[in-house]
């Protein structure tokens, strides 16, 4: 969008805007709370887009929000995405993903009375912050699992872009793994998008075919893949995001979970009250908001002095007495 000079401004004659430096122009105030939401993929991924659009609908039944979503996959249209919604007079955008931070810090100075929050990342401004999931302490745990019943011990990962938040996730389920059993051997892919079910899937068999016997995956929606591979197989695979023992339920035998609508609400309330300030928000196993969740119909075949060890491990990450590897950004 091309900055528009003063002059247009000065005699436009646009009830409901008004002018600001650079050009932009934003709707002035209303008594109306709008949220919106931009995700880089389907809401309909049983996982991390699902969770970011179930978070909306709280918004809007907890605050009484107006609100809108959209799914955006460049950074063009993040920055555009962002923009629209500025103008339009949202209140809060959330930009869902480590990928919208530099969109989100280009358009904030044009729009100072809209809040920008990506889920992930490391950009702060006066009206941009990021909300980081510590999903990593949950799938460090999951690796736990995998090294411990790994008759074959390796394990094969599949991820959609490989971005920190993903390869975090990653790093710490091989460090999990490492920690039961130091020989262990993680195979991973990246198939490079968050949606192809196929290719998440043709990367799953081939990792079984070099000898996997559990799978994780960070990939949204493309992780059904992940699902349908290691049903053909009959080997175990892991949830992430979003509790997603239900969607394969005789194959996934944990979901490493983060509790994003939760969060989601939480910094909503801050913005709609006017508490709110740019800064680094984390989010893990301690706040309650990231969890190992267990496949109960699975549960039986998890061996006692598995569930003993794990359990262990996630009081001690509470505790602060273990830290959990992570990628850094």
């Amino acid at each position: 969008m091309f900055s528009r000079p003063w002059a247009v401004c000065l005699f436009a004659l646009v009830a409901l805007t008004s002018c600001r430096p650079g050009g932009e122009q934003q709707a002035s105030e209303s008594s109306t709370f709008k949220v919106a939401l931009l995700s880089p993929g389907p809401v309909s991924d049983a996982g991390w887009n699902a969770l970011a659009y179930e978070g909306l609908l709280r918004i809007r039944d907890e605050l009484g929000a107006e609100i809108s979503q959209i799914q955006t996959k460049t950074p063009a249209e993040f920055e555009e995405g962002f923009r629209d919604y500025a103008r339009r007079g949202f209140n809060l955008v959330f930009g869902h993903g480590f990928e919208f931070q530099d969109a989100a810090a280009a358009v904030s100075p044009d729009f100072p009375k809209t809040v920008f929050i990506t889920t992930s990342g490391n950009t702060v401004r006066k009206n941009v912050a990021p909300l980081r999931f510590m999903l990593e302490e949950a799938t460090y745990l999951e690796g736990m699992m995998a090294g411990m019943m790994s008759k074959t011990g390796k394990a094969g990962v599949v991820g959609g872009m490989e971005i920190p938040s993903v390869k975090s996730t990653v790093i710490a389920f091989e460090a999990g793994a490492k920690s039961a059993r130091p020989d262990f051997k993680i195979v991973t892919a990246y198939i490079g998008n968050w949606e192809d079910v196929g290719a998440a899937k043709e990367a799953a068999l081939a990792q079984i075919e070099q000898g996997a016997d559990f799978l994780f995956h960070n990939a949204d929606a493309a992780g059904l893949g992940v699902f349908q591979a290691a049903g053909q197989r009959g080997v175990r695979a892991f949830g992430a995001n979003k509790n997603q023992n239900d969607v394969a339920p005789e194959v996934v035998i944990a979901s490493a979970v983060a509790d994003i609508p939760t969060a989601f609400v939480q910094v909503a309330r801050e913005v709609k009250e006017g508490n709110f300030v740019g800064h680094v928000e984390k989010k893990g196993i301690r706040d309650g908001v990231v969890s190992l969740v267990i496949n109960p119909r699975l549960a039986p075949t998890i061996p006692p002095e598995v569930q003993q060890r794990v359990g262990d491990a996630q009081k001690a990450i509470i505790a602060g007495t273990l830290q959990v590897p992570a990628a850094e950004f």
